[in-house]
């Protein structure tokens, strides 16, 4: 298995320094943040002033798709993907790299697929006003996000090197 406990070369480390990097963390944070304020805020209005918030399964929702998306460029940086490898050992060096490089570049052709689809959903929201059901938040931004979100990681595997 290769990722960050199995070593990637130590490009994980000197990602981590980079502004983007430091950027998404922090809006993913912000994002973790944001859905205990939402969940302390139904709870507290629930048990205790039996007024629950009326948006908050709704805002949950959205709330954690963005943190996921705003988190798969950091995995993708990090090699935190879950893989399997269970022959991998078994060819040498230079086959496992070649190996590797494949296995970037088919994820990166799917992310780019998903990035593709994703913008004709949102551009079809943006399109046709489709809303939220309870908060009317418009839904293409988070479309959009989440097509940056999968070219930015296409992108990032299709730069990642493995050291086996």
């Amino acid at each position: 298995m290769t990722g960050p406990a199995a070593g990637t070369g130590g490009q994980g480390a000197s990602r981590r320094h980079a502004g983007w990097y430091r950027a998404l963390a922090a809006i993913a944070a912000l994002l973790i943040g944001l859905l205990i304020l939402v969940t302390c805020i139904d709870v507290i209005g629930r048990y205790l002033l039996n007024r629950p918030f009326g948006g908050a399964y709704e805002l949950t929702q959205m709330l954690l798709a963005a943190l996921v998306f705003v988190a798969l460029p950091l995995t993708s940086a990090d090699g935190g993907h879950v893989e399997v490898d269970l022959a991998l050992h078994l060819f040498p060096a230079p086959v496992q790299r070649l190996l590797g490089r494949l296995a970037g570049i088919v994820s990166a052709v799917a992310l780019a697929f998903f990035c593709w689809r994703l913008v004709l959903i949102g551009l079809d929201q943006v399109e046709d006003g489709t809303r939220s059901a309870s908060l009317m938040i418009p839904m293409a931004p988070l479309a959009f996000l989440a097509a940056a979100s999968c070219a930015v990681s296409a992108f990032i595997l299709l730069l990642r090197r493995e050291d086996p």
